[in-house]
């Protein structure tokens, strides 16, 4: 056991027993961040900085994980919604068989992909999107027949690259990645899961 790690468990052990020698909690924290430093190798896009660096948002949900108040709701998606950039020609859809590939596709950001890959979206982890995907998950909510439900207003467009783009702007501390601001996917990326949902000629929506 490393000096560090015997250090923590002490002074742990030590609040636990509430001993009155403590004068203050200890920083978890900061504990923390620093085995982390000790312990753990970067390689490919699996980075250091990466695992530790953490934005506004991200602070926020880590100290409230459960339930927020409504003002730090409200802050975090307020600054998310600000953090959303559309797309750079103005146009949404894409191919939706390219998007259909990315929504397939789980890999990415792995210590075993390499620096630059193309990463997938792996959305059937969490949505059911087409009706001939068998295997989905139902941490998300269905996307089946997402457009033909919702149809492809410009308000509707807007909406739904936003939401891929980065999810907190509508729901604090959402689950699901925030695939345009963290850069896991890419633009056209973006563009042709948008097409998987919203193309009338989509598998989603016949």
């Amino acid at each position: 056991m490393t000096p560090l790690k015997t250090t923590l468990m002490v002074v742990l052990g030590a609040a636990a027993a509430g001993c009155a020698t403590v004068a203050a909690e200890p920083d978890y924290r900061q504990a923390a961040l620093a085995l982390l430093k000790q312990d753990f190798r970067s390689k490919g896009p699996a980075t250091l900085e990466r695992v530790i660096t953490q934005d506004e948002a991200q602070q926020l949900c880590s100290q409230y994980p459960q339930e927020r108040p409504a003002e730090v709701a409200a802050r975090i998606e307020a600054t998310q919604m600000k953090n959303i950039r559309q797309p750079a020609d103005g146009k949404y859809l894409g191919d939706w068989k390219e998007g259909e590939k990315v929504a397939q596709n789980g890999r990415g950001m792995q210590s075993s992909d390499k620096v630059g890959g193309i990463n997938g979206g792996n959305c059937y982890a969490c949505h059911q999107i087409s009706k001939q995907e068998i295997s989905f998950g139902n941490i998300g909510p269905s996307l089946y027949n997402y457009g033909k439900i919702r149809g492809s207003s410009d308000e509707m467009l807007k909406y739904t690259w936003g939401k891929i783009y980065n999810a907190q702007a509508f729901t604090a501390c959402s689950n699901m990645p925030r695939f345009g601001h963290s850069g896991i996917l890419t633009e056209a990326q973006l563009k042709d899961v948008m097409a998987l949902l919203m193309d009338p000629a989509s598998p989603v929506n016949q």
